[in-house]
């Protein structure tokens, strides 16, 4: 294929290969530049539900406009083949890196950020990667990190382990979920990126093992070893990497910028930190660590005032407040110190919206053939799901799209059903949402 041209992009010479593909350097010749052509593997071109999937995976890709995320210029067939044009970077991938050794702290930190913030980017726009390993970061020549390949995995239909044909080198950086089988979310990135992190900052991948298989299983059921163990790096990285790699993905960061700045904080707090806290689920962030002689006083000042509280207090243990009264008693004033009680507090704010409620509803109303009230009600399932990675979000996404195609609404319904089939992959119940508007 070495200078052959196809289409207007003459080949240069061979990049790489593997189970995902050909990559290939050529000349745009009609622009003048280089790029990279990837071949998909001979399976996609032979079957037309990949084929298909691989386009609109493509279309999807195309679409993110972020400086890390690497750029798709075109799509085509060559003798059946597909292929993809993207953006040339010189610099090789972060696989060539990690060959001449753990590369320096700050160096891995800028490349961990920039991977973040091209996947939460994603995210958002509801587009999950499923094959983050250091062989899909490229940089080009300044140093600068591309995330290249979105949606690919899912396209040639490899993104798990059961599937025939899958790359066993992948297999270091897969999720316990894809291990299992089950179709990647956004969480199942962010669990890659924390593998990516740790081999960086320690040159080593947590579970790194002989056997491809072994390492995909210890994914599932291995516990994740301590990285201060692994490694000369301070102890609290290591509940930082417990939640990135916890096999729970509703355990895991709710960002991969959470991630980053929780591992930016346990690197700066080194040995001078007297405790080691667990980043709070809610945020992401750890909890600042109080010096011991402060807290120490902060914890008794706090007894006082509950001690002071409890002799003061009713029966029902609540907190009272003295307040000194003032009245007269036959013509002589009187300051009396009473106690009067707290009002209560004020009642928490309502909670949010429930996107899970809403979809089982929306679903429900589809069963019964209110397609008009399952509309509404996806719709707002929608809106409080989106970019969440939950299984539900793809659920509600198809309830919407079904809903809009029954009601004859089907350049709204397809766009719903097609983000429904990026969450989660091929199901035959969007096939038969599609075959409504034919």
């Amino acid at each position: 294929m070495i200078g052959q041209t196809i289409s207007r992009y003459r080949i240069i010479e061979k990049l790489g290969g593997g189970g995902m593909g050909v990559v290939y350097k050529a000349e745009d010749t009609e622009l003048g530049r280089f790029v990279a052509l990837k071949f998909l593997p001979d399976d996609v071109s032979r079957d037309p539900q990949a084929l298909e999937r691989f386009r609109r995976e493509a279309r999807a890709a195309s679409a993110l406009n972020h400086p890390n995320i690497c750029t798709i210029y075109d799509i085509g067939e060559h003798e059946g083949r597909p292929f993809i044009v993207m953006e040339y970077l010189r610099g090789g991938s972060l696989e060539d890196r990690l060959r001449k050794g753990r590369p320096a702290r700050e160096e891995a930190l800028g490349w961990i950020d920039q991977t973040a913030a091209a996947l939460d980017a994603a995210h958002r726009n509801g587009v999950v990667h499923r094959d983050v390993k250091p062989g899909n970061l490229l940089l080009d020549r300044d140093g600068a990190l591309r995330v290249a390949d979105f949606g690919i995995a899912s396209a040639a239909g490899m993104d798990s382990l059961t599937i025939t044909g899958t790359v066993l080198g992948t297999a270091g950086y897969l999720s316990p979920e894809q291990a299992r089988g089950e179709r990647a979310t956004s969480a199942s990135d962010r669990y890659a990126l924390g593998v990516v992190a740790y081999e960086l900052l320690t040159g080593r991948r947590p579970f790194e093992s002989e056997s491809a298989t072994a390492e995909a299983t210890a994914h599932v059921h291995a516990e994740i070893p301590l990285i201060s163990e692994e490694s000369d790096l301070p102890r609290e990285l290591d509940p930082v990497f417990l939640r990135a790699l916890a096999k729970d993905p509703a355990q895991r960061f709710e960002s991969s910028t959470d991630f980053v700045d929780a591992l930016r904080e346990g690197l700066g707090g080194g040995a001078t930190r007297t405790q080691v806290l667990a980043p709070a689920r809610s945020s992401g962030r750890r909890a600042p660590t109080v010096p011991i002689v402060v807290a120490f006083l902060v914890a008794a000042a706090l007894a006082g005032a509950g001690l002071a509280a409890i002799i003061a207090g009713g029966d029902d243990g609540k907190t009272v407040s003295p307040t000194v009264v003032t009245r007269t008693v036959q013509g002589t004033t009187v300051h009396e110190a009473v106690t009067q009680q707290q009002p209560p507090p004020p009642p928490p704010p309502p909670t949010a919206v429930n996107g899970v409620a809403l979809t089982d509803e929306a679903t429900r109303l589809i069963k019964n053939g209110d397609f008009a009230g399952a509309e509404r009600v996806a719709r707002q399932a929608v809106t409080a799901l989106r970019g969440t990675g939950q299984a539900y979000e793809a659920f509600a996404e198809y309830d919407l799209g079904r809903a809009l195609a029954e009601l004859g609404r089907c350049d709204e319904a397809l766009q719903h059903l097609d983000r429904s089939e990026q969450l989660q992959g091929h199901r035959k119940d969007i096939d038969k949402g599609r075959k409504l508007c034919k």
